[in-house]
């Protein structure tokens, strides 16, 4: 049994893909419905799903919202269902960590191939193994971070850029990619409100920040085993 999220404000839409994916009998796919993006959002929290379908334009919680949440938690396959067609706005949604982007309207047969061969790709979507660099020690699971025998309380910006660095440990992550990943597609503010978080999270890792290098005109990498 695989257990798919599907977000859709649209009643039309949520009923023609429920009544396709139930007629198919290839796989034993179990739709779950919200019907907003607040919904979404509880329903996340909540549950663990092997894929989550995304509109983008919904009330409450809109999908690119849902998708930053789901990325600090899971790596679940998503695919953005949407009439959002811009060019930026496609480079936005696998930017912030899409499997696939369709636009409406679209074909039920390709989204139904499509979600058929991320499950069979990928199954189970919480990222619990732990990551380390150097003595810096940081579990998805559970949201903590060990800074060698000690735990740190790190806000949660700082925590995300750790976790970010972390998961791309050894190679350089952009500036642009962290404020994208962290603050969203929108922010227009200050960017050297990355530096003073950034400034934070080295100040909280004491000796062991030497772990994160700055990349002149680039951005940061982290190090070590």
């Amino acid at each position: 049994m695989f257990d798919v999220l599907l977000v859709e404000d649209d009643e039309r839409i949520r009923q023609v893909i429920c009544d396709y994916v139930g007629r198919k009998d290839e796989m034993d796919i179990k739709l779950h419905i919200a019907v907003d993006g607040n919904m979404g959002l509880d329903l996340i929290y909540e549950n663990e799903y092997d894929l989550v379908l995304l509109d983008v334009m919904m009330p409450g919680a809109d999908g690119f919202e849902l998708c930053r949440e789901l990325r600090k938690k899971s790596s679940v396959p998503i695919i953005f269902l949407t009439a959002r067609g811009r060019e930026e706005d496609v480079i936005y949604g696998y930017d912030i960590g899409c499997d696939d982007y369709i636009v409406k309207p679209f074909s039920l047969a390709t989204l139904y191939v499509k979600m058929r061969a991320l499950l069979n790709r990928s199954k189970g979507t919480i990222i619990s193994k732990e990551m380390k660099a150097g003595e810096i020690t940081l579990n998805p699971a559970t949201m903590t971070v060990k800074n060698g025998d000690d735990t740190l309380e790190l806000a949660q910006k700082q925590y995300l850029i750790l976790k970010i660095l972390m998961e791309n440990k050894g190679a350089v992550v952009t500036r642009e990619k962290l404020i994208l990943r962290i603050w969203g597609y929108d922010y227009d503010g200050d960017e050297r409100i990355l530096d003073n978080h950034m400034k934070k999270l080295r100040k909280a890792l004491g000796s062991n920040a030497k772990q994160i290098k700055t990349v002149i005109g680039k951005g940061y990498k982290i190090t070590g085993d």
